[in-house]
């Protein structure tokens, strides 16, 4: 066995009661309550990206096809949407899905003859209901026929509290154009992404086919293209390769870019989280030098006398070094027990609520990330050893003469 971790081990079984035991107790507190707080802090800052991103995904796709236009008109210019990428999605790997859409704007009454202004999304058959329905709340989606186009709507919560309207009623949608024109609708469903300010505040989906009826559109035309990616994280390349198949007339546009807001705020919450694991290292840091150097300086005496036996500072550094790695494993433990306990109670039970209108979800939500917690554990390791070091090049600077005297 090796001498130092022998030692090590020795003096951890003497230091089992009294001052010693209450230092390596606080010592391995801090580490498991600043382990514990960054593994919270990066699953819950995780959960809100991907909660929020997604809730902007399904809506709107990662990347948006449209027709250059220099208008300021709210109307859109119409884009022949059977383009090489909608016609030939199988030949892309990295795409998921291609479909398409149209925006129309118009009003809706309320109760109280108010007026209402909304904005009428428009979507096909191959729309993607599945990944949609993690936002409704109420209802179902449409039911496309097979012929004519479909009367019927999907509104949001607030829409349908502000014109009192609940599934199956109908409501009469007015559209700016001349000469005038409405549909009388059917709600047939309710969703709720809490993105008010971009979604839920004015947008209501319809069949695409009525919004090409009112627009005297064919068929083939269409607002724009939604393009769904199979990986997220490498939505530029896929731009770019899409965009080379495009004729020059049309746009692609990041959804991320669209909605920066949003994604900005998602980009500050992640940087505030790195600096917070920042500030836990340092404090975890300082408390283990200061624990370390007390250690060192209780056991003077031995140093002492292991000096005069013929030990050089290399072994006796090393003795204490084992002694510090002992305290992180066992803080490391107490870290995984505390983060990963408390964050399996918020994902099951969803304890701590939120104000959606400021966060955009209900409840605090949790993103489990393995490899973000494994990754954690090693940081705080290293960077805590390798500050072991620090206090204990003290051991170099004590005369054995003057220890063994030491009283």
């Amino acid at each position: 066995m090796n001498l130092s971790y022998f030692i090590s081990k020795r003096i951890s079984r003497e230091q089992k009661e009294g001052f010693s035991s209450a230092i390596h107790k606080i010592a391995i507190a801090s580490i498991g309550v600043g382990l514990g707080a960054a593994i919270i802090s990066f699953l819950v800052m995780l959960g809100f990206q991907e909660k929020v991103k997604d809730k902007v995904y399904s809506f709107s796709g990662h990347l948006m096809i449209t027709k250059f236009t220099m208008s300021n008109s709210p109307e859109e210019e119409p884009m022949n949407y059977h383009i090489e990428i909608y016609d030939n999605q199988g030949k892309y790997p990295f795409i998921k899905r291609v479909q398409a859409y149209a925006h129309k704007p118009g009003l809706v009454k309320t109760e109280d003859d108010e007026v209402l202004g909304i904005v009428v999304k428009g979507v096909g058959r191959n729309y993607d209901v599945e990944a949609f329905r993690v936002n409704m709340v109420e209802g179902n989606f449409i039911d496309f026929p097979d012929s004519s186009y479909a009367n019927q709507v999907v509104i949001s919560r607030i829409i349908s509290n502000k014109i009192k309207a609940k599934v199956g009623d109908d409501i009469i949608v007015h559209f700016f154009q001349n000469p005038p024109r409405f549909r009388r609708l059917r709600v047939t469903g309710i969703y709720e992404t809490n993105l008010s300010e971009y979604f839920d505040g004015k947008v209501i989906i319809t069949d695409i086919r009525m919004i090409q009826r009112l627009n005297d559109w064919s068929d083939s035309l269409a607002g724009g293209l939604e393009v769904f990616v199979v990986d997220p994280a490498r939505v530029d390349e896929a731009g770019f390769a899409i965009g080379e198949t495009m004729d020059f007339d049309l746009n692609i546009e990041r959804i991320s870019d669209k909605f920066s807001q949003v994604f900005e705020w998602l980009h500050l919450l992640g940087r505030q989280v790195n600096i917070l694991l920042g500030i836990i290292l340092c404090v975890v840091c300082v408390n283990m030098i200061s624990i370390v150097l007390i250690l060192v300086m209780e056991r003077t005496q031995m140093i002492g006398m292991l000096k005069a036996m013929g030990a050089d500072n290399k072994l006796i550094r090393s003795i204490f070094i084992f002694n510090g790695i002992n305290l992180i494993y066992k803080g490391l433990l107490l870290g995984d027990l505390i983060g990963l306990g408390l964050c399996s109670l918020q994902y099951h039970f969803s304890i701590i609520k939120l104000n959606p209108h400021d966060y955009y979800m209900s409840f605090v939500p949790i993103a489990w990330h393995w490899d973000i917690i494994l990754l954690l554990n090693l940081l705080t390791f290293f960077v805590v050893t390798f500050v072991l070091l620090i206090p204990t090049m003290v051991i170099a600077r004590i005369n054995p003469i003057k220890t063994i005297r030491f009283d």
